[in-house]
């Protein structure tokens, strides 16, 4: 009898598979839009599923098939979705538009995930709209010019803890991720954490359960992309319930301790206190503020909602997902440019005469002056632009809209509400098309002089529109503090473990390098 059962059961899931395989090739066959046969089950994300390719390198082998479509058909698992190639488009769908394309995917519901699954990059319609106006006062340059003496105290100990490392081969992105965590302990948590001398404090290990995805958790996100209904009937949840308990007890003893004592810190713990109360708001600064990059993305239609009251736990997800989302962003751009800067030394050296000629005017890199590292921010923005950790820009149909055809002669796309479209970032990123020879390491693209070449929505690492990521102004900061320290102190070396060119490294969502970013660093004169 149970033999029976498993033969039944397996057949079934065959032919729903095969059924599914069918039934979406002919989705897109009967729409005219071009695609690429994927496998049963799996779709055209079979390679990265089983970590033979990147995630990203799936969908960019279906972009870079139909060079002439506006957009394509891309199966992910059983999900059809379009792939959007053309910039013209995109602004459409993320701003013109953006009624229709209000909503992330929704991989995780409240239910199964309370904190993620009830954080802004989870949030939908009206709700995230709130949320949105809430917290925007929170990323504004003024508060982020109070939380900028943390990045630099947290820059200051890992410079000075490098200076008994020199001529070591040190793996890179695990220096980064230790400085972005330290950051985010201070100026999110209140925290005081030194991750490279307690390597393995509590902090910096459960964050790393965040990030370091297991097998057990690839395969729940497998199942909630296929087998969605499944997922929420089973209640699986993706992050350990330990992960989850601690950040809740640490936003929720900080605040009531705070709050006991009196106690002000300029931190997100503070900011959120502050939404609580519904004291958190702009002021006459934010509008006439300098700003920290070519690359901080704006708001550019008006996403005004209320101001309203939030639970404990609903402010809770927010710091959970700052977390989450901020700590492997920055870290992975760290990462990637001090890799690029070591295998590109005339780059390298160009940055540092420009930070040595800044400290020579300059006694301290503050918040009003970071504005003046032209070069240093042309630096970042190519490092942005070839190993974006954005990968694409998912939106989620929410009224009834119309594509225009894919190309001359077609016929437009309608699509429905719960259709699901991501829009090309890396792709754009990495397609001659608009930026020639894209390989290559090139800081120059993004100079004064040749900005105005850049042709408009093809150069979107922080997203665009209302749905952009709010802590854009945070990650920039945190990034330039620490390369102005690393960059006037030592010179980044390659070593035998250095990989030139640089390969990305098979996985879902992080960009890393295949083989790991190793560099070797030796002090400058002047330190």
């Amino acid at each position: 009898m149970i033999i029976e059962i498993i033969i039944f059961l397996v057949t079934s899931i065959v032919a729903y598979s095969l059924y599914s395989y069918k039934k979406y090739h002919n989705y897109f066959k009967q729409r005219d839009v071009k695609y690429l046969p994927g496998i049963p089950i799996f779709g055209n994300a079979f390679k990265s599923t089983f970590l033979f390719k990147h995630l990203w390198e799936d969908i960019d082998e279906i972009y870079r098939a139909f060079p002439n479509e506006k957009y394509v058909g891309y199966i992910e698992g059983m999900t059809p979705i379009i792939v959007v190639r053309d910039p013209d488009l995109i602004k459409s769908i993320t701003v013109k538009d953006f009624d229709h394309f209000t909503d992330h995917r929704h991989f995780f519901t409240e239910e199964t995930e309370p904190l993620f699954g009830g954080s802004l990059l989870m949030m939908r319609g009206e709700r995230w709209r709130d949320m949105r106006t809430t917290l925007s006062p929170a990323f504004t340059g003024s508060k982020m010019k109070l939380m900028m003496p943390f990045m630099t105290e947290v820059s200051n100990n890992i410079i000075n803890y490098l200076k008994e490392h020199q001529g070591e081969d040190i793996d890179a992105a695990d220096l980064m991720r230790r400085y972005t965590n330290d950051v985010i302990a201070s100026a999110a948590f209140g925290l005081q954490v030194d991750s490279l001398k307690d390597k393995d404090n509590e902090f910096y290990t459960i964050g790393q359960t965040l990030l370091n995805f297991t097998g057990t958790q690839r395969l729940i996100m497998y199942i909630y992309e296929v087998f969605p209904q499944l997922g929420k009937v089973l209640g699986l949840k993706f992050f350990p319930d330990r992960t989850v308990n601690f950040f809740r007890e640490i936003v929720t003893s900080t605040m009531e301790y705070r709050e006991k004592n009196k106690v002000e810190r300029p931190d997100m713990i503070h900011l959120l206190m502050q939404a609580s109360k519904g004291n958190l708001k702009q002021n006459s600064a934010d509008s006439t503020e300098k700003d920290v990059g070519f690359a901080i993305a704006e708001d550019i239609t008006n996403t005004q909602g209320k101001i309203r009251d939030w639970s404990l736990t609903e402010l809770t997800g927010q710091a959970f997902a700052f977390f989450a989302a901020g700590f492997e962003t920055s870290s992975t751009i760290l990462t990637m440019c001090s890799h690029e800067l070591a295998i590109n030394p005339d780059v390298q050296e160009k940055l540092y005469q420009e930070i040595k000629e800044f400290k020579e005017r300059n006694s301290t890199l503050t918040f009003e002056n970071v504005g003046q590292l032209k070069y240093l921010d042309c630096v970042l923005n190519e490092t942005f632009r070839k190993w974006s950790p954005a990968l694409i820009m998912d939106r989620v149909c929410t009224k009834p809209y119309e594509l225009p055809p894919p190309k001359e002669g077609s016929k437009p796309y309608r699509i429905k509400p719960g259709d699901i479209i991501y829009n090309s970032v890396n792709s754009i990123h990495l397609d001659p098309k608009y930026y020639p020879q894209p390989k290559t390491f090139d800081p120059e693209r993004f100079s004064e002089e040749n900005r105005h070449k850049l042709k408009p929505f093809t150069f979107m690492p922080f997203g665009i529109g209302p749905r952009n990521c709010i802590g854009s102004r945070f990650a920039l900061l945190e990034i330039k503090v620490f390369l102005y320290n690393l960059i006037l102190n030592y010179k980044i070396l390659k070593c035998k473990q250095t990989t030139d060119p640089i390969e990305l490294m098979p996985g879902d969502f992080n960009v890393k390098a295949k083989g790991g970013s190793w560099i070797k660093l030796e002090a400058r004169s002047s330190i």
